[in-house]
């Protein structure tokens, strides 16, 4: 498990975010578009509900751990956020992942945890890990 590709993640974008402009880090396309603000609000979303999967997982075996995302961003109000604000959220969050991550017992990986809203679908927590940073990579792109 190479928990230090988030690291570098994380200090590469920090790096990139210091080029955006306010103006652009709070642009909407339209009214229902999340703005790069909203996106990385969304991202410590999913760094919070992460780490529940990554540490209930443990001890618990398919718990079922979703959240509405859209609920979400709009109930926490990442747009009128400081945007400094929104970004050290998710540099602290995603290095607290490293952090629970590296200290997840090798037999643990294969534990699983249910994600999803409807019908039950187990995933282990190995494949967890692992589509978070896809996840987390897919929406950087849009920043």
């Amino acid at each position: 498990m190479d928990y230090l590709i988030l690291k570098n993640i994380v200090n590469e974008e920090l790096q990139k975010f210091e080029n955006i402009s306010e103006e652009d880090w709070s642009y909407k396309i339209s009214p229902e578009k999340w703005s790069k603000k909203e996106i990385l609000g969304h991202l410590c979303d999913s760094a919070l509900s992460n780490i529940r999967r990554f540490v209930i997982t443990q001890y618990k075996e398919n718990e079922n751990i979703v959240y509405d995302q859209n609920f979400w961003v709009k109930a926490q109000n990442y747009q009128n956020v400081p945007t400094s604000d929104i970004i050290n959220l998710w540099k602290f969050l995603n290095f607290q992942i490293v952090n629970t991550v590296e200290n997840i017992p090798d037999e643990a990986l294969q534990r699983t945890c249910d994600m999803t809203k409807t019908e039950p679908q187990i995933f282990t927590l190995e494949y967890i890990i692992n589509d978070y940073i896809d996840h987390l990579q897919h929406h950087l792109k849009a920043i």
